[in-house]
């Protein structure tokens, strides 16, 4: 997964020429980091069509609130420079594959 921040985000994010799935992350977030190798293992599989990407929010913090990431984990899909879909607090596995299947 490509790490993002706000430096990059516009480029790998926005200017995507195709989906982009955010995991939005923290160090602190026990399920965020017990989500993540689940969410790389559906990059083995979608990878071809969709771009995976994480952001660390405790080190982009203006950027995660500027794109309404309130709450972690969050994960959201960027099509076209908009954010079309998301999911966020109890999130499994099943939410996130399926919001890809929806969005792809």
């Amino acid at each position: 997964m490509l790490e993002v921040n706000s430096e990059n985000f516009e480029q790998e994010v926005l200017k995507s020429e195709k989906p982009v799935l955010v995991d939005f992350w923290g160090p602190r977030c026990e399920p965020c980091k017990a989500l993540m190798p689940q969410v790389e293992k559906l990059e083995e599989v979608y990878g071809d069509r969709v771009k995976f990407c994480k952001l660390d929010t405790s080190k982009n913090m203006r950027l995660a609130i500027s794109q309404k990431v309130m709450g972690l984990p969050t994960i959201a899909i960027y099509k076209n420079g908009e954010k079309v879909d998301q999911v966020t607090k109890d999130v499994t596995i099943e939410m996130v594959e399926e919001m890809i299947k929806r969005n792809i």
